[in-house]
C-alpha cells in the first residue's frame, strides 16, 4: 500500500498544527492534529478492509481470438473485469503487454471501475512486428480509497502468450487436378530385390537359391520350400532447381508463388535429412545461376539448403531482389556516387550497394533452361530433379523438363499456376475456371512424359473455392 500526494497534504497538515500548538501552547491545535492522524488511520484500516473484499470477488480475464499470428498482423485482445458485488473502491485494470508487441495507448487497454461497478471490458488490436513466442505478464490493478489517500497496484488474471510466426503460405496444397497428393523422399523402395528389411514377396524354392533365405515357417505351412525375398532400399539423389526470378513474386506479400513453392522445397529439403539422401540445390534468378551445391550428405549440406532456401527472394531483374524501382533507382544513385571515391568512408558502403543476389554464373538465355543443360549434365545420370516454378513459359518449361530427364534422371515438377496468384484473377470465375482448366491440361501433359511427374503447388483454400463453383456452374449448365 503506498501513500499518495493527498496523504502527505493531509499528514503535513496534522504535523503544522501540531508544531503550531506546541509553539503557541494552543493545545485546540493540538486536539486539531490529532484528529487528522485519527482520521489518516481509520481511512487506512477501511481502505484495507475494502481491498480485501475487492480482492476477494475480483476476476480478470484477458481473451484473444487466436494464440498463433503472422509476422506484422494486428490481433485483437479483449481484457474483462467481473466482480462478484460491485466494486468499493475506484479501480482501474491495465492489460499489460510483451516488450516485443507494436505500442497501445495505455487508455485502449485500460478498465476503468467507478465505485458500485460490477464489470467492464475493452478491446484493442495489437501488431506484432517480431517473430518468436511473446508472453505478457498478468494485468496490473490499480485502486485507490475513496478518499484519495492511498493506493495499492498488483498483478491478477492470467498471463498471456502469442507465437509470432514469419509470414508465409497456409494451406498449402500440392496435388493434381484440385486434389491432394503426398509424395515422400526418404527410404525408398527400388523394385529391386535382395538384402533388406521390408518384405517384399514369398515365392518357391528354385535350384540356386541360398539355403539361407529358406522361410522355414512359410515352408512348414506351404508342405514346400519357399523363398522370402525382400526390398532393397536405396538413397534418392536429389536436386533442387528452384526458380525465383522476378515473375515469381506474383501474389500477396507472404503468399506469393515462389513463397508457396519454397515451403515445398523446404519440406522436401527435411526429408531428404531424415533418409540421409544425398541432397543438392540450384537456384536460379533472372539473370542466371544464383546458388550451386552439388548432391551430398557430408557437413552442414541439409542445412545450408535451408539456409540458402529461407534467405532466397524473386530477383526483380539485373541480378537485384524484388523490391521498389525508388529503392532500386537510389542505390544504384549513391553507388554511382561512390564509384570513384576512394575515401575510408566510400570503400565501407560499396559493399552494401553491389548487388545482393551474387550470380554463380549470368546467362543471355532463359537461365532456368541454361542451369538445366550446363550444370545438371555434369552430375551425371540416375538423380531425381525437382524443380520449382510457374507456368508462364509453357513452352521453355517443357524443353527444361526433356533436359532434365536425360540421363536416366527422373523429374518431379512443381508448377505454381498463375491463375491462382493474380490480383483479381478470380473476379470472373467462368475465366478463371476455364484458365485453371488449361493449366491441368498442360499440367497432365507433362505427367504424360516418361519419368515425369507434375504437381500444382499454391493456396488451398482458393483452388477449393474456384473448383467448386465451376463445377456447380457447369452443373448448372447440363441441367
Amino acid at each position: 500500500m503506498d501513500p499518495t500526494r493527498r496523504f502527505w497534504t493531509a499528514a503535513s497538515a496534522g504535523a503544522l498544527l501540531a508544531g503550531l500548538g506546541a509553539l503557541f501552547a494552543r493545545p485546540e491545535l493540538i486536539v486539531g492534529a490529532a484528529g487528522v492522524g485519527a482520521l489518516i488511520l481509520a481511512r487506512q484500516y477501511a481502505f484495507l478492509r475494502a481491498l480485501q473484499r475487492f480482492d476477494d470477488d475480483l476476476t480478470v480475464t484477458v481473451a484473444t481470438p487466436e494464440r498463433h499470428v503472422r509476422r506484422d498482423e494486428r490481433s485483437e485482445v479483449t481484457l474483462s473485469v467481473d466482480l462478484a458485488a460491485g466494486t468499493p473502491l475506484p479501480a482501474t485494470v491495465t492489460a499489460s503487454l510483451p516488450v516485443t508487441a507494436g505500442a497501445v495507448d495505455p487508455a485502449e487497454r485500460t478498465v476503468r471501475l467507478a465505485p458500485g461497478d460490477d464489470s467492464g471490458a475493452t478491446t484493442f488490436a495489437v501488431e506484432w512486428p517480431v517473430v518468436g513466442r511473446a508472453s505478457a505478464p498478468a494485468p496490473t490493478v490499480a485502486v485507490t480509497d475513496a478518499f484519495g489517500l492511498f493506493r495499492e497496484s498488483f498483478r491478477r488474471g492470467p498471463e498471456t502468450t502469442i507465437q509470432v510466426e514469419p509470414r508465409q503460405p497456409r494451406n498449402v496444397h500440392v496435388g493434381e487436378g484440385g486434389d491432394a497428393a503426398s509424395a515422400t523422399f526418404g527410404g525408398h523402395r527400388s523394385d529391386r530385390y535382395g538384402e533388406g528389411i521390408d518384405p517384399a514377396e514369398l515365392r518357391q524354392y528354385a535350384p540356386g537359391d541360398s539355403i539361407s533365405d529358406i522361410d522355414w515357417k512359410a515352408t512348414a505351412r506351404l508342405a514346400y520350400p519357399h523363398v522370402r525375398e525382400y526390398e532393397v532400399e536405396t538413397d534418392r539423389r536429389t536436386v533442387l532447381v528452384v526458380d525465383h526470378r522476378g515473375r515469381l513474386a506474383a501474389g500477396p506479400d507472404g503468399e506469393t508463388k515462389f513463397d508457396y513453392l519454397r515451403e515445398v522445397a523446404l519440406t522436401v529439403a527435411s526429408a531428404a535429412e531424415r533418409a540421409t539422401d544425398p541432397l543438392g540445390l540450384y537456384t536460379v534468378g533472372d539473370d542466371g545461376l544464383t546458388t550451386e551445391l552439388r548432391p551430398s550428405t557430408a557437413g552442414q549440406r541439409y542445412q545450408d539448403v535451408r539456409t540458402r532456401l529461407h534467405d532466397l527472394a524473386p530477383t526483380g531483374g539485373a541480378g537485384r531482389p524484388h523490391t521498389s524501382a525508388r529503392g532500386a533507382m537510389g542505390a544504384r544513385r549513391a553507388a554511382a556516387v561512390l564509384a570513384d571515391d576512394d575515401s575510408a568512408f566510400a570503400r565501407t558502403l560499396r559493399p552494401y550497394l553491389d548487388e545482393r543476389a551474387g550470380y554463380v554464373r549470368r546467362m543471355d538465355d532463359d537461365p532456368l533452361f541454361e542451369t538445366t543443360r550446363t550444370y545438371l549434365d555434369r552430375l551425371g545420370g540416375g538423380h531425381w530433379v525437382l524443380l520449382f516454378t510457374d507456368d508462364s513459359d509453357r513452352t521453355r518449361l517443357r524443353e527444361t523438363i526433356r533436359l532434365a530427364r536425360a540421363n536416366d534422371n527422373n523429374v518431379v515438377c512443381f508448377l505454381a499456376p498463375s491463375v491462382l496468384f493474380e490480383s483479381g484473377g478470380l473476379s470472373d470465375l467462368d475465366d478463371a475456371y476455364d484458365r485453371y482448366a488449361d493449366f491441368e491440361s498442360f499440367r497432365r501433359d507433362l505427367a504424360g512424359m516418361d519419368r515425369v511427374t507434375a504437381y500444382e503447388v499454391g493456396p488451398g483454400e482458393r483452388l477449393s473455392a474456384l473448383l467448386a463453383d465451376g463445377r456447380r456452374e457447369r452443373r448448372g449448365q447440363r441441367q
